[in-house]
């Protein structure tokens, strides 16, 4: 399978401030590869330098095989980015601010109204075509922007937060578009806040913190790897229970009035614990991919 985008020791820095330290990883075509972190470790900056709107620094940047240095013209030509801002023109329709966008590309004007047809029939956004963008919900305006990133029937689609501020039904009408997208063969870049969005998207993902990266891989492998099968949340802990948890060697986080248990014997421990040390309360859960996050990345607020 080819390389879609190849990253080697990519370094951006503002000042004496490093936003992304020395960071490697390739993704493959037809992947949904994810890109996490909290606020501040890097994630824009990365993906700005990879459609070229940041400058890098050091380090080597290959997109669809092509060095960009010297290539950005044709490299973008490929590319669709659904930024993280609505920056759509509140000046337009839906269908005019596809047609104005379609000619930045240079799409011939006898494709561009079955092209734009197209595209709001695949966002569920055709019967409105002709009204103005300051009419529409924050998930319409989402799908939007989404159609006006495949103008260009991209090779590489980049989504930043694409469902950021979306209430439950919108967020799932667009990874249903997502999904249709992925069995298209399209190869997608996505950096989300949702851990769920991305275990349930992402066929690979990499957290990173600091500019650097923490992790890379599968979302339920990096969950067996580093969390377990299970979770088991205990409120108000007595003083013993973390004894017991210490002799029997177990993985835990103790935060204040909640002990966090990692276990792959979960229901087993779950019933140990059950009777004499969970008196306040106590759940037993599948471990997903924010509890790895948490656990890498720590749970202090961040700036």
């Amino acid at each position: 399978m080819a390389a879609i985008i190849e990253v080697e020791n990519l370094r951006k820095s503002y000042g004496s401030a490093v936003a992304v330290d020395g960071i490697s990883f390739t993704v493959q075509a037809g992947e949904c590869f994810g890109l996490l972190g909290p606020n501040g470790a890097g994630k824009t900056t990365t993906i700005r330098m990879l459609y070229g709107f940041t400058p890098r620094e050091s380090g080597r940047l290959r997109l669809f095989g092509t060095d960009c240095d010297g290539a950005w013209r044709s490299i973008k030509a490929k590319i669709g980015v659904c930024q993280q801002e609505d920056n759509l023109d509140p000046d337009l329709s839906v269908r005019q601010n596809l047609e104005t966008f379609a000619a930045y590309f240079n799409i011939p004007s006898n494709l561009v109204n079955d092209r734009v047809m197209s595209l709001l029939q695949f966002t569920a956004l055709e019967g409105r075509e002709h009204a103005n963008v300051m009419e529409l919900s924050g998930g319409l305006k989402r799908r939007l922007v989404l159609a006006r990133a495949l103008l260009n029937e991209p090779q590489l689609l980049i989504l930043d937060e694409p469902t950021s501020g979306l209430d439950p039904q919108s967020r799932h009408q667009l990874w249903s578009r997502l999904d249709d997208l992925k069995q298209r063969g399209l190869t997608t870049l996505l950096t989300t806040h949702y851990m769920d969005e991305a275990q349930r998207l992402c066929d690979r993902l990499i957290i990173m913190d600091q500019g650097k990266i923490l992790i890379e891989g599968a979302p339920l492998d990096l969950i067996q790897e580093h969390v377990g099968k299970s979770v088991i949340e205990v409120i108000a802990p007595c003083s013993e229970l973390r004894q017991v948890l210490k002799e029997k060697g177990v993985a835990y986080e103790d935060v204040g009035q909640r002990l966090i248990i990692y276990s792959n014997d979960g229901e087993s421990l779950y019933r140990d614990l059950l009777g004499e040390h969970c008196r306040e309360g106590c759940m037993l859960r599948p471990a997903t991919l924010e509890d790895v996050f948490l656990r890498l990345t720590g749970r202090e607020l961040r700036e």
